[in-house]
């Protein structure tokens, strides 16, 4: 064994063999550790790496004024692998293109390889790499542009839409010509939902849709139109009425009852203003009412409707009530002396008056405040008709129970 250690032999092939398994060993480390690098950015090194970016644009070449493709995706997947120091910079600056190639083609079906300007150096993966596209004729034509409004019957109450304008009334819509033949209606959309006012110069974009309702992609000219349209508040003048309700108290009697205004201008659409004649106010109760005088009565206003800068009336209610007094006596005036006078009729020589007027000159009213009289003077000794005279306040009118007396006038013996 000593002697294996003094060859230099056995120490060269001894050490050449630790060598290949410390070499075996650190591969196995780097090739297993884990990448805790970027790995769509690389910090850097000539290393082989891979990488895919997805959402790639891709461009379309060909002559744009005559000709207009479909089937062409949008966007495309594209993987890179290659070396770090070219992998990192084309990847961070995108500073490359994807490309269909469709110059020099006709019109038809193609098939065809998506191209692309990425350095030579890096290998590259395109998904998908072949397309199938149509090459049509670009065709051109004007269409009208109908205005359709959202959410009518969502106008503010008592608003509605009056007379529109669109500007333009057309637009130009380019496309194929099997696309342009599918078109079925050209709009735009105006929504007025909650709207009180007229809309002026509004922009809204353009929509183009085939028979069915789906929505066409092309190229409209101007994408946007402009509308105007007026959003009205009619209005009618009607007249009010007083409505009421119940019975005055016993003894009470309406006279008059009238709003302080006679008519009001109502708003709402012309559909709901059309068969309004008239409104009234809100249901007076007449058995409250002991009074005349003035009270204040909401307005009863028809669905639909408002009455601006008014919400309420006043209303005049005059009443008058009737009072009787009963037995108040029949004094007797201008009797000659020495005569004697008999009441034949009424024979107890008074009556009953009926007061009539407004409550609050009735109501502390007594039969002091009467007097009723006969004047016998002049009369001669027999039997007479003789007017009743009644006196009382002014403010109130008086009905006796009898016009007149029928009294007999005699002489003592």
């Amino acid at each position: 064994m000593d002697n294996w250690f003094r060859s230099k032999w056995f120490v060269r092939v001894v050490s050449l063999a630790f060598a290949v398994l410390f070499y075996v060993f650190v591969s196995v480390e780097v090739n297993n550790a884990p990448n805790n690098a970027d790995s769509t950015f690389p910090s850097g090194g000539d290393s082989q790496n891979l990488e895919t970016i997805d959402e790639v644009p891709v461009d379309i070449r060909i002559n744009n004024d005559k000709y207009v493709v479909s089937g062409v995706p949008e966007h495309v997947s594209v993987s890179m692998e290659g070396s770090l120091s070219i992998l990192t910079p084309t990847i961070k600056n995108r500073n490359f293109n994807v490309f269909v190639d469709l110059q020099g083609l006709e019109a038809g079906n193609h098939t065809v390889e998506l191209q692309h300007d990425i350095p030579e150096k890096l290998d590259v993966f395109i998904e998908p790499k072949r397309i199938e596209v149509t090459i049509e004729e670009k065709a051109t034509q004007e269409f009208d542009v109908n205005i359709d409004f959202l959410h009518e019957n969502q106008l503010a109450e008592g608003f509605e839409l009056g007379d529109y304008e669109v500007s333009p009334q057309k637009v130009t819509i380019t496309s194929a010509q099997s696309v342009i033949d599918k078109i079925g209606i050209v709009k735009a959309y105006v929504d007025l939902n909650g709207l009180d006012k007229s809309i002026n110069n509004r922009e809204v974009p353009v929509n183009v849709y085939d028979s069915q309702g789906n929505e066409l992609n092309v190229n409209v000219q101007p994408e946007n139109v402009v509308v105007s349209a007026d959003i009205n508040n009619p209005s009618k003048k009607v007249p009010i009425s007083v409505e009421t309700s119940g019975e005055l108290p016993k003894g009470y009697e309406l006279t008059s009852i009238s709003a302080n205004v006679e008519e009001v201008e109502l708003f709402g659409t012309n559909h709901v203003l059309e068969n309004i004649e008239g409104i009234s106010t809100e249901k007076i109760d007449l058995s409250e009412i002991t009074d005349s005088g003035t009270i204040e009565a909401d307005l009863a206003l028809p669905d639909g409707t408002s009455a601006k800068d008014i919400e309420n009336v006043e209303v005049t209610v005059e009443l008058k009530q009737t009072k009787t007094i009963n037995a108040l006596p029949i004094n007797v005036e201008s009797l000659a002396e020495g005569q004697e006078i008999t009441f034949a009729d009424p024979a107890n020589s008074e009556m009953d008056i009926t007061v009539t007027g407004n409550p609050s000159d009735i109501k502390e009213l007594t039969d002091e405040d009467f007097r009723a009289y006969i004047n016998v003077e002049e009369l001669e000794v027999g039997e007479h008709d003789v007017p009743i005279s009644v006196e009382g306040p002014e403010e109130v009118s008086v009905e006796a129970e009898f016009e007149q007396a029928t009294i007999e006038i005699s002489e003592p013996e």
